[in-house]
């Protein structure tokens, strides 16, 4: 079960990743063009919102079944010292702050009195959501802690 939640996981990335570029390119192209707020630029918000909540649900499965809060907790000193920091404590906390930014964003923009606070505001959160979780996605081209493009079953 633990393999298909990870393969799970590492394919829902794309998802989140697909609506959220989709949710900053519709808020940027919105503040610029100066357009109206529409159905499309609410349904970006919100599926970047809903695939980051699923994500959020498997990454905490995944975290406490890896026992990485275990290994925080037991040995806090020695996991801040090594390559395990990263999963235990790094990856977690900005992808937390990543979700939250989404869901702040989503109540921001739904009280925008105008559609250009609307878009300006989804710019802002989606934006700053999306660098985070750029940041925290594990790519395989980072020193330590790299993942594949893709997990599959083995």
């Amino acid at each position: 079960m633990q393999t298909a939640l990870l393969v799970l996981h590492s394919l829902l990335r794309w998802g989140v990743l697909l609506f959220g570029l989709w949710a900053v390119f519709s808020a940027l192209g919105g503040t610029f063009s100066k357009r109206l707020y529409s159905a499309n630029d609410n349904r970006s918000g919100m599926l970047f919102m809903i695939f980051c909540d699923i994500q959020l649900l498997v990454g905490i499965v995944l975290y406490f079944k890896n026992d990485w809060f275990s290994l925080l907790k037991d040995h806090f000193k020695e996991t801040m010292h090594n390559d395990n920091r990263f999963f235990a404590m790094e990856h977690m906390a900005m992808m937390i702050l990543g979700w939250l930014l989404v869901h702040v964003g989503r109540i921001m923009v739904k009280k925008g009195t105008t559609d250009k606070s609307k878009h300006t505001r989804g710019l802002i959160f989606f934006g700053l959501a999306l660098i985070i979780i750029l940041a925290a996605i594990p790519w395989p081209l980072r020193a330590t802690n790299a993942r594949p493009w893709f997990h599959w079953f083995n």
